[in-house]
């Protein structure tokens, strides 16, 4: 993801991500360890698996309807606050871009910044 030098100018305000695909998603989560995002893979693709009989949506692949399903369940959007010209996270907190297709591929992200400037 490309940088937001925007935001560096902002006193108090928001940022609204979007990511505008259907088969990825957007997540805010623990991003002190590796294992957090193998495990959080690992968990949704036993949960929504790709052999599944009763998918009909399979235009694209076995991980067409999957990622779909993955996409809904975690969510397109994320809105984190700014306060003095930076992201307010949590210690350990990380934005998650996730990729629901086996294959990777480009995505886009719309990016919406509100909030006072710094003067």
């Amino acid at each position: 993801m490309r940088t937001l030098p925007e935001v560096a100018d902002v006193t108090a305000g928001l940022l609204h991500l979007t990511v505008l695909h259907t088969s990825a998603s957007l997540a805010l989560s623990e991003n002190a360890s590796p294992e957090v995002a193998t495990d959080l893979e690992s968990w949704f693709n036993d949960a929504v698996r790709e052999e599944t009989p009763y998918w009909r949506h399979t235009i694209e692949g076995p991980d067409d309807m999957p990622a779909h399903v993955k996409s809904v369940l975690i969510g397109p959007s994320l809105t984190i606050p700014i306060a003095k010209g930076a992201l307010v996270l949590g210690t350990w907190q990380g934005i998650y871009l996730c990729e629901h297709r086996d294959a990777t591929t480009s995505r886009r992200l719309m990016a919406t910044l509100q909030g006072a400037e710094t003067s």
